[in-house]
């Protein structure tokens, strides 16, 4: 079974579909290519569980992931631990 990660992405955030959504538009503006994976939506969709309701995973490109990462830490402080 293959993950976002085996295609050059990597997670840069989960949190909820809002959140994901703004964050995704912010990446967007400067230029970072984005994946937004609801596995909780997609077993919904394909008649399945799976996944958690409201956590939504957003991937970036690996040569941007440690400016994508700033950018949420920045956004979202209050989601990221020290150090993380």
């Amino acid at each position: 079974m293959s993950t976002e990660e085996d295609y050059d992405y990597q997670r840069v955030y989960t949190g909820s579909e809002v959140n994901v959504s703004y964050l995704d538009e912010i990446l967007n503006k400067e230029g970072i290519a984005t994946r937004i994976r609801n596995d909780f939506e997609s077993g919904l969709r394909g008649g399945f569980g799976g996944g958690l309701p409201g956590q939504v995973m957003l991937f970036v490109d690996k040569p941007h992931y440690d400016m994508a990462r700033k950018i949420a830490r920045t956004t979202f402080p209050e989601y990221f631990k020290d150090g993380e």
